[in-house]
């Protein structure tokens, strides 16, 4: 999975750029606030199909501009394709590939893949639940399409069902559609359970090799899937899963009617991470924290090429110089296969790995 070149016009600081990549380890340097980031965004646009901070399209569309275009020639499969992307104010993206705009989200699912590490990424250990339901959707987005179709849907009921209990009281009539959206959200949610579940077993033997080789043997880590009620998935397909999340739909019912919240459903899921036996978001030390973080994003990368056959894209987004000397060097030493974008200051990071190249980047523009 390469990206040859990319091209930029109107996105972020960006008026007009094209840039052409190593197959190999690409360095990104400039000073603070002059547009790094921005062509590590606009890579990952192209994969996900949405930024990688949160930001509306609109907000993407240089200031003087009204439209946007990020486009790149890449390389999967052996096979070279065009993905383009057109942002505008006031009216909803496309997206394109070989030139044929795309109906959906789903239809760019895994043309180009992408493993994204950035200094929030740093949090996956402390930060709260969200941030690893994010870390399990995004990766699964990409390798799934039919994971990201449910998603949507998982998304569009979760809105509708908790207007539903929030307004109830001014317009009792809304009750009598929520066992309907109850049901669909069971089954959507029961989807989602199925691939997180397979995911995080995955994820949990590759980044505890990882984890272990990181830290010289010192120290062993496991992650465990955990999601609504404690119901167990172990072995169970989607359909076996809807029962049970119908029976904690019921139980909570009348606790969902009396806050207004949705109390069930897969936004609750969660990945529990221990290190030596001990839950990590409470007891890690930062730098076991650092450790651990950086060993699940090599781990997600690796599960990528096991799906695929292909290393994805790894965007390292000035994360390797909060990292101490050792660390850093185990990083470039780990990722010396597949194309990497790594963002820094000048002078923060180097490369021996053959065919890296530096890219300077000052103010929107190559120099």
């Amino acid at each position: 999975m390469v990206v040859n070149e990319l091209s930029l016009d109107g996105f972020r600081n960006y008026e007009h750029m094209a840039v052409r990549f190593s197959n190999g380890v690409n360095i990104i340097c400039g000073r603070n606030a002059q547009g790094k980031t921005n062509l590590i965004e606009a890579v990952y646009y192209l994969a996900a199909g949405r930024s990688l901070r949160p930001a509306a399209d609109r907000d993407m569309v240089c200031f003087n501009r009204d439209k946007a275009y990020i486009k790149a020639n890449i390389l999967s499969f052996e096979r070279e394709q065009t993905l383009e992307a057109r942002l505008a104010r006031g009216r909803r993206r496309e997206l394109y590939a070989n030139g044929v705009k795309l109906k959906n989200l789903s239809e760019l699912a895994g043309r180009l893949t992408a493993v994204q590490f950035g200094p929030d990424d740093l949090d996956i250990i402390k930060a709260g639940a969200a941030v690893r339901r994010k870390l399990m959707d995004n990766c699964l987005s990409q390798l799934r399409p039919s994971y990201l179709a449910a998603l949507t849907e998982f998304n569009r009921l979760y809105e509708h069902k908790t207007r539903i209990l929030r307004d109830n009281s001014a317009k009792p009539s809304l009750l009598e559609l929520l066992d309907d959206y109850d049901l669909r959200l069971a089954h959507q949610s029961a989807k989602l359970i199925y691939y997180r579940a397979a995911f995080s077993s995955k994820l949990s033997q590759r980044a505890s090799s990882i984890h272990s080789e990181f830290s010289n043997s010192s120290e062993i880590m496991s992650i465990n899937y955990v999601t609504v009620g404690g119901i167990s998935v172990t072995g169970k397909k989607p359909e076996d899963i809807v029962p049970e999340l119908i029976e904690h739909q019921l139980k909570h019912r009348q606790a969902e009617l009396r806050t207004g919240l949705c109390l069930s459903g897969a936004h609750k899921d969660d990945l529990e991470i221990n290190i030596n036996g001990v839950p990590s978001r409470k007891f890690a030390s930062q730098g076991q924290a650092r450790t651990a973080s950086i060993s699940i994003k090599l781990a997600e990368r690796d599960i990528h090429f096991d799906d695929r056959g292909e290393y994805p894209i790894l965007l390292l987004d000035d994360v390797l110089s909060e990292l101490d000397s050792a660390r850093r060097g185990y990083v470039l030493d780990k990722v010396t296969d597949g194309q990497v974008l790594i963002t820094c200051c000048d002078g923060d990071v180097t490369s021996n790995a053959p065919g890296s190249k530096v890219i300077k980047i000052e103010n929107g523009k190559l120099i």
